[in-house]
């Protein structure tokens, strides 16, 4: 089988069973869509052992910058002087730079592996009713985004490496 072929298989068919999960007995705990981000992250990280460091770190460095820009915007009082869309905007610029700049620690230096955990935090609080508020923000809740983006985070990298391997096991078998 070629290795595309393999590849694809393996993909679907774990696919198919993660999301089996993130909508039946794990619903809640992790989201197919953040899987699949950080799945995409791994393999454009490289696809190997790096990779899935460099995707569960800084996604997860991600996800906590855009948890803290969200609690920035609701708290500290910016909106009230200059309007919400420009105080948004200006705390995202603040996170963003400070996201690029902490790639001088080479821990944190997969900038798109950051964004990957930076841009689906900011789509669940800001495109999932009742999530931008203190009460998820601050909650040690399955809804806090620190926690559920964080997991589909770290299942998605997991089973980005799984699929990698079973399809280099499978087109080892057909060699």
């Amino acid at each position: 089988m070629s290795q595309l072929t393999a590849l694809s298989l393996s993909i679907a068919v774990l696919g198919g069973i993660a999301t089996f999960f993130a909508l039946g007995p794990l619903s809640g705990v992790f989201f197919i869509w953040g899987a699949f981000v950080a799945w995409g992250a791994f393999f454009a990280l490289g696809g190997d052992n790096d990779a899935l460091k460099n995707t569960i770190v800084c996604g997860i460095f991600g996800v906590i910058m855009a948890w803290l820009a969200a609690v920035v915007i609701m708290n500290v009082p910016g909106a009230a002087a200059i309007g919400l869309p420009l105080w948004a905007g200006i705390v995202v610029l603040v996170t963003v730079f400070i996201v690029c700049m902490a790639a001088n620690i080479p821990a944190l230096a997969a900038i798109p592996g950051t964004v990957f955990g930076y841009a689906p935090t900011f789509a669940y609080l800001l495109q999932t009713p009742d999530k931008l508020g203190n009460d998820v923000l601050l909650g040690a809740t399955w809804s806090n985004p620190l926690l559920v983006v964080s997991a589909s985070i770290i299942v998605g990298a997991v089973l980005g490496m799984l699929s990698g391997k079973l399809g280099a096991a499978m087109t080892k078998a057909e060699s």
